[in-house]
């Protein structure tokens, strides 16, 4: 649902969800499904799937991972990265950046609230560590 602004995902129990995408993501997504994907040999059940690999079969979570951990190494970055990661991110800057706790909960699909309540702790926390470091009497 590009022109919305929309991707559609399916997660885990089959779960199916709408998440927002920014343009630049997009563009890319595009670029790729026009000169990488058209030259992949799509296996039968698989057309639905974005990111194939070589061999015409989706992306399994552990090669994402793979995938994942393999650029951090390449951007330097030492700290352990996973899918995870990306996941907790997206919904803490949500969260900071004043989404409604029921929007966020509904595309993590949690399905308690509590469980999406730990965004706004983070938040809170990051709030008072940034405090105690750039107040003037934060460190005193």
């Amino acid at each position: 649902h590009f022109d919305e602004g929309f991707i559609r995902v399916i997660g885990k129990g089959n779960h199916e969800r709408l998440i927002p995408i920014g343009k630049p993501a997009i563009k890319e997504i595009k670029t790729y499904l026009q000169t990488e994907r058209v030259h992949i040999n799509i296996k039968k059940g698989e057309e639905n799937y974005v990111f194939l690999n070589r061999r015409g079969h989706h992306l399994t979570r552990a090669m994402i991972f793979t995938i994942i951990k393999e650029l951090a190494q390449r951007a330097g970055i030492t700290k352990t990265i996973s899918p995870h990661t990306f996941r907790h991110s997206f919904a803490t800057h949500m969260v900071e950046n004043g989404a409604d706790l029921r929007v966020v909960q509904e595309m993590l699909g949690h399905k308690s609230i509590l469980t999406t309540e730990i965004y706004t702790h983070l938040d809170r926390h990051y709030l008072r560590e940034s405090i105690i470091e750039f107040h003037p009497h934060g460190k005193d």
